[in-house]
């Protein structure tokens, strides 16, 4: 299972691109991803993006399903999706948990 990430340019922001393509800031809500095919047109339309100025460096990751979320499995995307590690008041981290 994948899902596709990038950086919005206008702020910033670690995003996860939507089922309809638009990004999303939280992770839960982000299309999940089987098959190469999948992926390799996800990635077609997130490179629009990046053309139009939208986002910045958009690729895949790979996630799980953990207890019925989606998390990702490398620390380096555990850490994006969370938010600034400065304090756990501040970022993704200190909002309600989206399942």
């Amino acid at each position: 299972m994948k899902v596709i990430t990038a950086n919005r340019l206008l702020d910033g922001e670690v995003v996860w691109q939507g089922a309809d393509g638009a990004w999303v800031e939280l992770l839960p809500q982000a299309q999940v991803l089987e098959g190469k095919e999948d992926v390799a047109a996800a990635l077609a339309l997130a490179e629009k993006s990046v053309a139009n100025r939208e986002v910045v460096e958009a690729y895949a990751i790979d996630v799980k399903d953990e207890d019925g979320r989606i998390v990702p499995v490398r620390l380096r995307e555990v850490i994006r999706a969370a938010g600034p590690t400065t304090h756990p008041a501040l970022g993704k981290q200190a909002r309600p948990a989206v399942v």
